[in-house]
């Protein structure tokens, strides 16, 4: 068995069971307990799954894993809408954070002109902007998840903290009824965080076809931000007046 084959099989027991022990995986797969480790610490620098002691758990839910040329595609009107609407939100000079996602994606390309600091985990967001000539961009850099075009882990968290942030603009994979934002992967999940708790104003930027829609980590609700940004299809789905936060549809 390959290093990669030995890596798909212990994520597929992992996504299976949730959470393993090292002992287990040793069993399973006839391989040392050191070796094993050695697996652990490269599949969770990848933010494929989380160490925990003894063992790992998931930290991502397989079955949202979606290919991201397919995710972009998904309610483009409304995400361009939402990040036009967005842009009155960002003043000149400004320092904000955009997040990784293509509705972030589309912000980017819709402030290209202005004059601000951006500070980014998302390689869309950093090439969207490499060509804005008013543009200071910072990248978090981290560790690379293809799967969302993210840099993560500790290292993304660290930078994090070096900065003051005016305002930050944040994707979410699901948006429950409860009021609960969520993302597919923990590690995506502790950025989103992180990047909240660095900012002054904070702004959730979430079409209407993610709400009743429950990812695998939750990382903030609607008491913990100030502006939501959806399209009109939301005032359908759900009493928008007993949000605690501002709600714009566009």
């Amino acid at each position: 068995m390959t290093n990669q084959e030995r890596h798909d099989e212990i994520l597929r027991i992992v996504s299976i069971r949730g959470q393993v022990s090292i002992q287990d995986l040793s069993k399973r797969l006839d391989v040392s307990e050191v070796t094993l480790r050695k697996d652990l610490s490269v599949l969770e620098a990848s933010g494929f799954l989380v160490r925990t002691r003894g063992g790992a758990m998931a930290a991502t839910k397989k079955e949202w894993i979606r290919p991201l040329e397919l995710r972009r595609k998904e309610q483009q009107e409304a995400k361009q809408r939402i990040a036009l609407k967005a842009r009155d939100f960002i003043h000149e000079g400004d320092t904000i954070f955009l997040d990784s996602g293509s509705t972030t994606q589309e912000l980017a390309l819709h402030i290209k002109d202005m004059s601000l600091r951006v500070i980014t985990n998302s390689l869309d967001v950093l090439i969207a902007l490499q060509d804005a000539p008013e543009m200071l961009v910072f990248s978090l850099g981290g560790n690379f998840r293809k799967e969302a075009g993210s840099f993560i882990g500790p290292q993304t968290l660290e930078a994090l903290r070096s900065f003051h942030i005016d305002t930050c603009f944040i994707g979410t994979t699901g948006f429950s009824t409860d009021g609960d934002f969520s993302s597919q992967n923990i590690y995506e999940s502790d950025t989103k965080k992180q990047a909240l708790g660095r900012s002054k104003r904070k702004i959730i930027m979430a079409d209407s076809s993610k709400y009743g829609t429950e990812a695998f980590s939750v990382f903030a609700s609607v008491q913990d931000i100030h502006i939501l940004i959806s399209d009109t299809e939301l005032a359908h789905k759900c009493d928008l007046t007993a949000f605690p936060c501002e709600v714009v549809l566009t």
